[in-house]
């Protein structure tokens, strides 16, 4: 069974047309990917940043706390 129509592929392949869909689009694909993948990174990177952040701001504020009780 053949989803493109071709019986045999004893043929001379520079007589066959396009045998995947969006033949000729890879270029475009790649670029996509790039960007999708460099922008996921810039993503993780200021949500980890700014989780990291807020872990450091806890830990001052509980260390004024800790400061504040040791004075009285």
């Amino acid at each position: 069974m053949s989803t493109n129509g071709m019986e045999s592929w004893a043929v001379d392949l520079k007589d066959v047309g396009a045998i995947y869909p969006f033949q000729g689009s890879e270029g475009l694909m790649v670029i996509i990917g790039l960007v999708f993948w460099i922008g996921w990174h810039i993503l993780q990177t200021r949500h980890e940043n700014a989780e990291i952040e807020a872990d450091m701001a806890a830990d001052r504020s509980g260390e004024e706390t800790r400061a504040a009780i040791d004075r009285h």
